[in-house]
């Protein structure tokens, strides 16, 4: 009855989190994630004669990762930050669990506790990272084994071009979706591997490269049977086959390697060690020392508990506060975007429509896109995103994530500050000179702030969290202009274009996004 009661208190504490996690894991990159739950569950099942031997003592101890727990939860839910909120749930679920067994089940069982945040997908910004240098890693691997096979190859980018045809390795081909469930795998049969430590380590550590290693050879296995059975190669059924294939070949070569570390010195293991990774089976619990009764006293059963009812009063507080108490104000936006003039200078501009999938997803308030270009017929697109509330899954998605997303490579990013008209003040901007498929662009985007300038996403997250406690404000905006770089002219031609061009735009923007744009963090 009480673990129900904290199912009900949680589920409605984190609705919104729970639905944003059941969309990913229905998406292909996370899909592996619907087992982490019964492993979890089995890892715990395995100790059940070791857990059986020892008493239930309450421990306020558990209240140390409950409360911190919360604290991520505000930390989570004020900045929109959906990573932050899977964090806090995993403390809150530990902290009650220790709570009401104690101590010494909670040793036996932490494990299984450390496999559950392997349910959570990783950040955006880190997940965008991770897929684009495995995506080169792999290309480069993939080309190298198709010279070995003999086939004409060459590798631009993320383009392999065979000559016949070309190949692009997609995020979809990056093999991070085979590295995180590798992974995965490695940890378990590293914990149930009865060796040194150093044996487990190296089992566990060579997850990553073979990840990358298989999904190369599963991109030059494309290239091959391209030329024999044309473009079904890589769609369809061998397309999705070959992944599996990847990820089955995997588990040999994971346990050839354990049969290799088992006969490498040293041979044997530490009691302790024995303890820690044994499966719960019964020469484990014969090590066991079993304590009759801690000085914490008997479990008590009842709804009385006082462990139990600090802990469902916290989440209560803590719902209450969370839906009670409103910590944002919606700010709209001063003007309308679709007011902001089509003609700065020189510069004439074209407004254009965002398609209803981009605009569901992003979530914004207001939005413009506008291609501009003068008497040269030089192009400059310029785009906002407004929020007049920043929640979970209504917050900017900064372009260092978009751009890769969509094939973009960075071949140069960092910070520029540009002179405005005034001589005197320097806007604080993101610089990156990109490229894809030949095609190469100049970008500067910022994010304008309830009155800061500010480049970096920790910025914006701990920002919009002291800013909702502060100011009861989480809006902000996303401004951001690119311009392409002809072969035919140097970067400081297109440098010197996008900064005359912001020197322009800037001023404009005080009159629609409210708050003075102006002043950097």
């Amino acid at each position: 009855m009480k673990a129900a009661c904290y199912a009900c208190v949680l589920f409605l504490i984190y609705y919104s989190t729970l639905k944003e996690l059941y969309l990913q894991w229905s998406g292909e990159d996370y899909s592996y994630c619907w087992l982490i739950p019964f492993i979890v569950l089995y890892l715990i099942w395995e100790k059940r004669a070791v857990l059986a031997g020892l008493p239930s003592s309450p421990s306020w101890q558990g209240l140390v990762p409950l409360i911190l727990g919360i604290c991520f939860f505000w930390l989570g839910d004020l900045g929109g930050e959906f990573t932050i909120l899977y964090v806090s749930l995993w403390l809150i679920i530990t902290g009650l669990v220790w709570v009401h067994i104690g101590r010494q089940k909670m040793q036996r069982i932490a494990f299984s506790f450390m496999v559950m945040p392997a349910m959570f997908p990783l950040p955006n910004y880190i997940n965008t990272r991770l897929t684009v240098h495995a995506k080169m890693i792999s290309s480069q691997l993939g080309v190298w084994m198709l010279h070995l096979a003999g086939m004409s190859a060459y590798r631009e980018g993320n383009i392999i071009d065979l000559g016949f045809t070309q190949l692009q390795v997609v995020d979809a081909c990056s093999g991070l979706r085979y590295i995180l469930p590798l992974i995965i795998m490695a940890l378990l049969l590293a914990y149930w591997f009865r060796a040194h430590i150093w044996k487990r380590t190296a089992l566990f550590l060579s997850s990553i490269p073979l990840s990358i290693l298989m999904n190369s050879f599963r991109i030059a296995l494309t290239g091959i049977l391209y030329s024999t059975i044309g473009p079904q190669a890589a769609e369809g059924f061998f397309h999705e086959f070959s992944g599996w294939l990847v990820f089955m070949a995997a588990f040999p070569v994971f346990l050839v390697e354990m049969l290799v570390l088992k006969k490498m010195p040293p041979k044997e293991i530490k009691r302790g060690d024995a303890l820690m990774f044994a499966g719960g089976d019964a020469t484990a619990t014969k090590n066991i020392k079993i304590e009759k009764q801690n000085k914490e006293g008997p479990a008590v059963k009842s709804f009385l508990q006082p462990q139990f009812m600090v802990s469902i009063a916290i989440l209560l507080v803590s719902f209450g506060f969370s839906h009670g108490i409103e910590f944002r104000q919606k700010v709209p936006i001063t003007k309308p975007f679709s007011r902001f003039p089509m003609q700065m200078g020189e510069w004439n501009g074209i407004s254009e429509p965002m398609e209803p999938q981009f605009r569901d997803a992003l979530n914004f308030s207001d939005y413009i896109i506008v291609d501009f270009t003068n008497s040269q017929g030089k192009m400059i697109n310029f785009y906002v995103a407004y929020y007049q509330d920043q929640r979970k899954g209504e917050s900017i998605h900064s372009p260092e994530t978009c751009l890769p997303m969509s094939g973009w490579t960075f071949e140069e990013a960092g910070d520029a500050a540009i002179p405005l008209a005034d001589g005197k003040s320097l806007l604080p901007v993101n610089r990156a000179y990109i490229q894809k498929a030949g095609t190469r662009e100049l970008a500067y985007y910022w994010f304008p702030q309830r009155g800061r300038i500010l480049t970096k996403l920790y910025q914006l997250k701990i920002f919009t969290f002291w800013d909702a406690l502060t100011k009861q404000r989480t809006d902000g905006a996303l401004v951001r202009v690119i311009t392409p770089v002809n072969s035919s002219e140097r970067l400081e031609d297109a440098e010197n274009r996008l900064q005359a061009f912001t020197r322009q735009l800037v001023p404009l923007l005080d009159g629609y996004i409210p708050g003075k744009s102006l002043n950097p963090s």
